[in-house]
């Protein structure tokens, strides 16, 4: 099971970074939070740029069936700042601004690093 969730995590990092996702990284946190093992973290260029990775990270996970445990995590597309909690994993679709300003790797900093994008 570890497996299949590391590697759906690596496919989704792939793909946020082939559809020019910025500065895109995974990290595992599983050792330090009871509340989900993985992080994907990237930076988007525009609403109109998270609106399409966020289609796209939807088409994957239905073709996963892998259900997001609530919509309620979502945040107002206008914010900057998409998270989708999948449970095991939560991917983080932030702009520059938002990205910059919460820091999520430098508060995560001592869990290993699974994926960096070229851009990182």
């Amino acid at each position: 099971m570890e497996d299949t969730v590391r590697n759906d995590v690596l496919d989704i990092a792939r793909i946020l970074e082939d559809h020019r996702a910025e500065e895109v990284i995974a990290l595992y946190i599983g050792e330090m939070s009871d509340w989900t093992d993985y992080f994907i973290i990237s930076t988007v260029r525009s609403t109109a740029h998270l609106k399409g990775l966020l289609r796209l990270l939807n088409e994957f996970l239905r073709k996963k069936s892998i259900t997001p445990l609530t919509r309620r995590k979502l945040l107002n597309r206008e914010a900057g700042w998409v998270l989708v909690d999948c449970g095991r994993f939560v991917v983080h679709l932030m702009d520059r601004e938002h990205r910059e300003f919460y820091e999520l790797e430098k508060l995560w900093f001592d869990n290993e690093l699974i994926y960096s994008s070229k851009s990182s």
